[in-house]
């Protein structure tokens, strides 16, 4: 948790909440969905996600576009400014994350690698 609170306290000073970054790491992860299926991705309510996607379009992150299997839906994807947003805050983690892991041994790192093969399994189930 120590090592999440530091990740975070890496991001820049975009104004976003760590919803509204979970959000666009989700539609770049998984490609443009519909509100609903985000909002089932994320495991939060409907109109949370609403006032979420809302705000996202508004700063220009987000974009809405007709769903061509279903004219009735409206997808939901990443804008350039959305995907650049999030490459430029990944990278400023991922820079810190690199430096901390140059100064522990490589014995510690496998550690951390089978370690992680763990957690993942943890937070899968």
């Amino acid at each position: 948790m120590r090592l999440a609170r530091r990740l975070r306290a890496e991001r820049g000073d975009h104004g976003l909440t760590l919803s509204q970054l979970s959000v666009l790491a989700t539609l770049h992860r998984h490609g443009a969905m519909t509100s609903g299926e985000l909002a089932a991705h994320e495991r939060v309510q409907p109109p949370s996600m609403t006032r979420t996607v809302a705000n996202l379009v508004a700063d220009g992150l987000l974009e809405r576009k007709d769903n061509p299997e279903d004219r009735r839906q409206v997808l939901l994807r990443l804008t350039k400014a959305g995907t650049e947003l999030l490459a430029s805050d990944r990278a400023r983690r991922e820079a810190w994350l690199t430096c901390r892991m140059s100064e522990i041994t490589a014995d510690e790192r496998q550690t951390l690698a089978r370690a992680a093969v763990i957690l993942d399994r943890l937070a899968g189930s």
